[in-house]
């Protein structure tokens, strides 16, 4: 069935580590983001060219090519089956990971499309912003953290929103063992310094990050 073992052991490092790097763990984005923006490499070009993502194709059709030229038959079931491997396999150990060998906030889950923010003026100059969390603790331990908001792309001219409710006092968390529920965070904003704030908006999908001690996550 193997025609050429240094072309198969190759074809499967570099399978191997396209998925490494398409990793979503710790953080919402795979491990390939975080790494290049340690590296201070911009994630996306001014166009929208993504390059963490290019590479990891690139890196996982060349492993499939070498693994098609060293296999002497089953060329199609190859294909399908390392496709269905990297789609299912990261995300599935990732999860596997959290519900047993995880602890402290890598074991805390955060139910990103559940997630709701509303803010709207209660004043000339205050806003008031509201946020439901969804949250499960997978741990046998109680797990504290504090949670900061972020605006996704924020460009000079973008209005912010998410962001605005790191103001005040940080967010304090507390989730019990294996407990599963909904924060909600009520804060009133001062924004007459702010130059470009929302007014009246919701918005779903929150981009937040969680941290505890030295350690973070951004979700």
């Amino acid at each position: 069935m193997i025609k050429n073992k240094k072309l198969f052991l190759t074809s499967i490092v570099l399978i191997v580590i396209s998925m490494a790097l398409n990793f979503p763990f710790p953080h919402e984005n795979p491990l390939g983001d975080t790494a290049i923006t340690i590296l201070n490499i911009p994630i996306k070009s001014a166009d929208g060219f993504h390059f963490a993502g290019v590479f990891i194709l690139i890196l996982l059709i060349l492993g499939m090519v070498l693994l098609h030229r060293s296999l002497e038959k089953y060329h199609l079931r190859s294909f399908f089956a390392v496709i269905i491997i990297v789609s299912l396999l990261p995300p599935s150990l990732a999860e596997a990971y959290q519900k047993t060998l995880a602890n402290g906030i890598n074991a805390v889950s955060y139910i990103k499309d559940e997630s709701q923010c509303k803010f709207v003026m209660i004043g000339e100059d205050t806003l008031q912003g509201t946020c439901e969390l969804p949250f499960e603790n997978y741990s046998n331990e109680e797990v504290s953290f504090t949670i900061g908001f972020y605006d996704g792309y924020l460009f000079e001219e973008d209005v912010k929103m998410l962001s605005l409710m790191n103001s005040g006092n940080p967010s304090n968390v507390k989730l019990l063992p294996n407990e599963a529920k909904v924060v909600r965070i009520e804060k009133e904003i001062d924004v007459s310094k702010i130059k470009n704030h929302v007014e009246n908006g919701e918005s779903a999908y929150v981009s937040l990050f969680i941290q505890s001690g030295k350690k973070n996550r951004k979700l």
